[in-house]
């Protein structure tokens, strides 16, 4: 399977101003899955494995960008990316994504996932949207996924929506082996959900306005005192979509000063935290502080210079922190 946002036209602008109508996706919408590009394909599999304790799947290299996959229980995923030759050939999608990475290490791009998307894509387009003609993949004999991005994005990062037939497991040889899938999705960390997004960007207002207006509405201020950045939590289905913007001196300052809008970081629930925490005290050879983040206690792993973005391990139960 080539990556996924290779059949995607992502651009930075905000969309045109839209209509004053409204109307909310349906069937319901949850995020799916985030796009990490690392310094090579190798490094960011040994990160993801060595110092943080997930289970890294393969992928293929279709054309000197290689992806591989971290797939969890409650089927969400991160789809890791990396250059491996010179002069690959990017696709319209990927070169716009590693220009605004500066062809560093981090996340620019996610997806949210539905079973409604032709639905969704016909109330956007409706509202006045820039969407993209439907695609579908991995191959016109056998797409296993549909989706739709956007000409001109409305957000601050690369957004698209997608969804995938009930058999499509790009990462298993055989599909129909329920003991396979069960063990693709089980870590040594004990991660088990993806539970939140972070968008960093100077302007997290109009990213708020946006989602609101694109049927996610229900926002509700937050602070990341660990990040040093606050905002809006978003409810999206069972996750969370974080927009934010500095609020003093720290990480997300110095993000968003060094690399311009992205994805800050993403949450993850671990069902046994202290375990999660021991790997990755391990892994980066020191001592780490838990706090009270929007989930309860949590701890965040120093993976900014790796990854460039933060990935945040908090417990199981609790709450979501934006309804």
């Amino acid at each position: 399977m080539r990556p996924i946002l290779s059949l995607m036209t992502l651009a930075f602008a905000l969309s045109a101003a839209a209509p004053p109508a409204f109307a909310a996706p349906t069937p319901p919408t949850r995020l799916d899955h985030i796009l990490l590009w690392g310094r090579t394909i190798d490094e960011a599999t040994a990160i993801m494995a060595v110092k943080l304790g997930f289970q890294v799947r393969p992928g293929h290299d279709p054309s000197g960008v290689a992806n591989r996959y971290i797939r969890f229980s409650d089927t969400s995923f991160v789809e890791l990316l990396g250059v491996t030759r010179p002069n690959p050939e990017f696709d319209p999608g990927a070169k716009e994504d590693r220009l605004a990475l500066k062809e560093q290490p981090g996340a620019h791009s996610f997806g949210f996932r539905s079973a409604g998307v032709d639905a969704i894509r016909t109330s956007l387009q409706a509202l006045g949207y820039p969407v993209t003609p439907m695609f579908a993949g991995p191959d016109s004999a056998k797409p296993g996924w549909h989706l739709f991005a956007f000409d001109r994005q409305p957000l601050s990062n690369g957004t698209f929506f997608i969804d995938y037939k009930a058999d499509y497991a790009p990462d298993q040889a055989d599909p129909t082996n329920a003991g396979d899938h069960q063990v693709t999705r089980e870590h040594p960390n004990s991660v088990r959900a993806l539970s939140a997004i972070w968008l960093i960007s100077s302007d997290p207002e109009s990213d708020r306005k946006q989602l609101e207006h694109m049927g996610y509405g229900g926002a509700k201020p937050v602070r990341l005192a660990a990040a040093g950045a606050s905002g809006f939590c978003v409810p999206v289905g069972p996750t969370a979509l974080l927009t934010l913007r500095p609020d003093g001196p720290g990480l997300a300052a110095d993000t968003l000063a060094k690399s311009g809008a992205r994805i800050l970081g993403v949450s993850f629930a671990a069902a046994d935290l202290a375990r999660a925490q021991r790997w990755v005290e391990r892994g980066y050879e020191r001592k780490l502080e838990n706090y009270a983040g929007l989930w309860g206690s949590s701890f965040l792993a120093p993976t900014l210079d790796d990854l460039g973005m933060l990935i945040e391990f908090h417990g199981p139960g609790g709450k979501p922190p934006c309804g």
